[in-house]
C-alpha cells in the first residue's frame, strides 16, 4: 500500500492498493475510486465480531457499518477527500499501542484497525452534545489516517508536563498520555468567562495533536450566512453564559 496527501486547507488522500489489499472506512467515505475496487459493507470488521461490538464503535463517533475497499485483479487507487478544512494525519500503530483520536477524526485504516470507545464524559453534555465527550480508542496493528480541523500544533509532553485544553481542540492523542475532564476553576470564569464550564486537562509523557477549528465554532461562523436569525452567542460562552442566564431568569421570576 501507497500514499500521498495532495492539497493544504481541504487535503486529499488518496491510496494505492496492490491487488488483493484492502482499506477500512466507514460508508460513503471515498471520494473516487477505480472500476477494480469492490466494496464490502459489514460490522463485522474494525475490531468487532459481533453486534454489540458495533453498536459500541457506533457510539463512539464511528459507524455501525464499515466499508472494506479491497483492489480485485490489479493494483488500484481510492481517494478520500477531507470533510473540513484541516489536515490529514498518518499514524503507524504497532500492536499493543494506541491512541485516542476525536469523536469524528477516523478517516480509514488497514485490517487490523480496532476502534472502540475511549473515554465518555456525561458532566457538561450540553456543551458537548447529547452523548456528552467521546473519544475513540485507535488500536492496531495498523496503519490508520486521522483528520483533523484547522491547523495542527503537536505538543511532545515530558513525564509529569501538563496543559490544558478546551475540549473541542483536542484532536488525538497517543494513550501513555493521562487525561481527563476538570471543572474550570473561579465562579465568575465558569459563569461569565465565555469559555464554558469544563476543560480537559492533559498530563506527559506522550504526543499531543491539537485542532485550531471546531465544528460548534464553524457552525457559528456560517450561521449568519444561512438565512437564520444572527446567533447571539458564540459556541463556548454557551456552556457558561447560559446556565449563568438561567440562573439569574429563575432569580428574577421567585
Amino acid at each position: 500500500m501507497q500514499h500521498t496527501i495532495t492539497g493544504t486547507t481541504m487535503p486529499v488522500l488518496q491510496i494505492g492498493l496492490d491487488a488483493g489489499e484492502t482499506i477500512i472506512a466507514e460508508p460513503g467515505e471515498f471520494a473516487w475510486m477505480t472500476g477494480n475496487i469492490a466494496l464490502n459493507t459489514t460490522t463485522q470488521t474494525a475490531g468487532t465480531r459481533g453486534l454489540f461490538g458495533a453498536i459500541g464503535r457506533a457510539l463512539s463517533g464511528g459507524g455501525l457499518f464499515m466499508t472494506e475497499y479491497t483492489a480485485q485483479g490489479g493494483p488500484g487507487l481510492v481517494a478520500f477527500a477531507a470533510k473540513v478544512p484541516g489536515s490529514i494525519h498518518q499514524l503507524d500503530v504497532p500492536a499493543g499501542h494506541s491512541y485516542m483520536i476525536h469523536k469524528h477524526g477516523f478517516l480509514c485504516a488497514t485490517p487490523g484497525v480496532q476502534l472502540t470507545t475511549g473515554f465518555q464524559r456525561q458532566l457538561g453534555a450540553g456543551m458537548f452534545g447529547g452523548n456528552g465527550f467521546i473519544m475513540q480508542r485507535l488500536q492496531g496493528p495498523c496503519s490508520a489516517f486521522v483528520e483533523l480541523g484547522g491547523e495542527s500544533v503537536v505538543y511532545d509532553l515530558r513525564p509529569g508536563e501538563t496543559i490544558q485544553v478546551h475540549p473541542g481542540h483536542i484532536g488525538m492523542f497517543q494513550e501513555t498520555v493521562n487525561f481527563d475532564i476538570v471543572l474550570l476553576r473561579g465562579v465568575k470564569n465558569m459563569f461569565f468567562g465565555g469559555d464554558g464550564l469544563y476543560v480537559a486537562r492533559l498530563t506527559g509523557p506522550g504526543k499531543v495533536w491539537l485542532q485550531s477549528m471546531t465544528m460548534p465554532n464553524l457552525a457559528h461562523a456560517l450561521a449568519p450566512y444561512l438565512g437564520h436569525e444572527t446567533v447571539s452567542a458564540s459556541p463556548t460562552q454557551i456552556g457558561g453564559a447560559a446556565v449563568a442566564g438561567s440562573i439569574l431568569g429563575d432569580i428574577f421570576r421567585s
